[in-house]
């Protein structure tokens, strides 16, 4: 399943705002409303994606009905690979979204690239393999901020295109559990909130130690 709408041809641009990997060449720049899908489970995997603007989770169902969220996409990163020829998740828009869409020859042209980037998206969920093996709810939510500032650049104010609840699925915690440490985490005064989606981070310091 393809899900997208107004394809035009384009070249990656800078105009476009990405930032991290790109992959140039000829592709599509497809727009999704929030909750529209981008893939399913068992669609072929003939094209990778770059985000432009908005956010894309990656997650699957298991078999008692509950989601496990297993990544999350911001702007100038990439998704879509997997070993095999089918995908085994759904990668879903969580707010409206744009997307530089790599078909197969660009993918097969830049196998060098894009194995470099798969790499480094291995390197990141085996990280966050020892998050949830290793560490606390506090541990967990500090970790889950941390990595978001450093991967926007070590910004201070975090602007979450996510809902706690999709955190909850993400760190294998409840959504009470998240809404509770955060609140922890302000009384401490290492973050201050904003509203539920705004996160300033106000000890970084503090917030790193508390990863380990």
């Amino acid at each position: 399943m393809y899900a997208a709408s107004n394809l035009t041809e384009q070249r990656f641009a800078q105009s476009h705002g990405l930032s991290g990997a790109q992959l140039p060449g000829p592709h599509l720049v497809s727009s999704y409303k929030a909750g529209r899908a981008v893939y399913a489970e068992g669609d072929a995997i003939d094209k990778c994606y770059q985000v432009a603007t908005g956010a894309v989770r990656v997650y699957r169902l298991l078999s008692d009905g509950r989601r496990q969220v297993v990544s999350f996409h911001l702007p100038g990163e990439m998704f879509g690979f997997e070993a095999g020829s089918n995908h085994r998740f759904f990668a879903e828009a969580i707010t409206e979204t744009r997307l530089a869409v790599f078909g197969r020859r660009s993918m097969h042209e830049r196998s060098q690239e894009l194995l470099d980037i798969a790499l480094a998206g291995m390197a990141r969920a085996q990280e966050h393999l020892l998050v949830l093996g290793r560490q606390c709810a506090v541990e967990r939510i500090a970790a889950f901020l941390a990595d978001l500032s450093d991967r926007q650049g070590g910004v201070r104010q975090l602007r979450l295109p996510m809902s706690r609840q999709d955190i909850a699925d993400y760190l294998g915690l409840t959504i009470e559990t998240v809404s509770r440490v955060m609140t922890k985490l302000k009384e401490r005064s290492v973050i201050a909130l904003r509203d539920a989606r705004t996160v300033n981070i106000m000890r970084l310091d503090a917030l790193r130690s508390l990863c380990h």
